[in-house]
């Protein structure tokens, strides 16, 4: 099964957050009502850098994510 990159989540015991699933190495949840990051497995990298300036660009991508999803969601 091919899986999106990201999806959104929410749950009815959390009724404020939205939440974030990013798939693809490394799968991580974003909770969009703290920034609160949960690293769903180790994440590795060649340098401290390199592996900064990834995550750094994936959060961004989450966000353009969300921002696009909501703009969908309003003008269906």
């Amino acid at each position: 099964m091919k899986l999106p990159k990201f999806l959104l989540g929410d749950n009815t015991d959390f009724p404020e957050d939205i939440f974030i699933i990013h798939t693809d190495y490394p799968q991580f949840i974003i909770n969009l009502a703290n920034d609160e990051i949960e690293w769903l497995e180790d994440v590795q990298g060649d340098s401290e850098t390199a592996l900064t300036n990834e995550i750094n660009d994936l959060i961004e991508q989450a966000s353009v994510f969300y921002d696009r999803e909501m703009k969908r969601y309003e003008d269906a």
